[in-house]
């Protein structure tokens, strides 16, 4: 055994994922008291965390923009398997489970983490500098997606109520899953350059200054520890996720609120992950886990959820309302404007952050 790989098994970010992964086996399907339920969700904090730690491992060893493309996917599918799961059975009141996770989804990450990571990078260096024509493309495929399966619903007439035909949400499903593979072979081989961190002058940083590259076996180790902390993550936030929707019963507080907590829980690592990358100065990176995270978030749930359907009992809602689209679409052109000149400030970190906060507090307050 490798001196690295000793380290390893003493490193609670080693432990912490196998420990919250057994409080999940435990708590799976029972009725839990309250002082499980808080320790069940310090096994999901330190899952959070851990999925950060090696997340950046992974990205270390295969670089940008494949390392963030790792952490966004493996939320992502794992995040597909609880949506079906909590709408198995559900009926018709998780009808609109999947569309409030998948808006949530799209607010957290274009509103919530760009904003945060752009307030972070903009304090340390004054301006924040990213390559406007990747992310300019992620911005353009998150707003398709969102507007083709969270907006035409609405408007379309073959079936009653913001609902798609099945012609049409399989129509939905192909589209959206063709996207996300153009985004991805675009990223990751045709285009990787506009997907590098670079630095303040505008020129491509180095992968990473100092450190050295972690060793093949302790890559497989982080990326097999990735994936349990992530099983964990999403797991524990559904074990826990009667309590808040109880709490949230008891508030008398809309529906939709148990939707935006469990994605924001979710959704941890991607921010945790996008902060730390802004600090070092390579906000590129933290823009890759936000629109990434939203283009897998749409172009993934939406053909599981139209597959799934087959066997689902109870209506599927996808279009939103009046108040839900009137945010999606400032969330578009204030993005835009973000995006385009390649550089940003405090100013608009803070707008995006205030979009962020009128999303949060109108999902409380309708």
């Amino acid at each position: 055994m490798s001196s690295s790989t000793k380290a390893l098994t003493r490193e609670w970010t080693t432990w912490g994922p196998v420990v919250a992964l057994l409080a999940l086996v435990f708590a799976w399907g029972r009725d839990l008291p309250g002082v499980a339920v808080a320790l069940v969700a310090l096994c999901l904090i330190a899952a959070v965390l851990a999925a950060v730690h090696h997340a950046e491992v992974i990205a270390h060893r295969v670089g940008e923009p494949f390392g963030s493309l790792v952490l966004a996917v493996a939320v992502t599918v794992i995040e597909v398997g609880l949506i079906v799961s909590l709408m198995a059975g559900g009926g018709e009141k998780t009808a609109t489970y999947a569309r409030d996770t998948v808006f949530a989804a799209v607010m957290i990450t274009c509103n919530g983490i760009v904003g945060l990571a752009l307030l972070v990078a903009a304090l340390r260096n004054r301006v924040a500098v990213f390559n406007a024509e990747g992310s300019g493309g992620a911005l353009a495929t998150v707003c398709t997606l969102a507007t083709m399966t969270l907006v035409l619903p609405t408007f379309t007439t073959s079936h009653p109520g913001p609902e798609f035909s099945g012609a049409q949400l399989a129509f939905a499903a192909i589209a959206s899953l063709g996207l996300y593979g153009v985004f991805v072979a675009v990223q990751t081989v045709r285009h990787r350059d506009y997907f590098l961190p670079v630095t303040i002058e505008g020129k491509e940083s180095s992968e990473e200054e100092h450190a050295d590259p972690p060793s093949t076996a302790l890559t497989w180790a982080s990326l097999g520890l990735l994936l349990v902390a992530l099983v964990a993550v999403v797991g524990n936030a559904k074990v826990i996720s009667p309590t808040i929707e109880d709490g949230v019963q008891s508030a008398g507080l809309p529906k939709a609120v148990v939707g935006v907590v469990i994605a924001l829980m979710v959704l941890l690592p991607e921010t945790l992950a996008a902060v730390r990358a802004a600090r070092r100065n390579r906000v590129q990176t933290s823009l890759n886990l936000a629109y990434g995270s939203a283009i897998a978030s749409i172009g993934l749930t939406i053909p599981a959820i139209a597959l799934a359907s087959i066997w689902l009992s109870g209506p599927l809602v996808l279009g939103l309302g009046p108040l839900h689209m009137v945010l999606l679409a400032l969330t578009g052109v204030v993005s835009a404007l973000t995006v385009v000149p390649g550089r940003a400030t405090l100013l608009q970190g803070g707008v995006h952050l205030a979009i962020f906060a009128a999303f949060v507090f109108l999902s409380f307050s309708p």
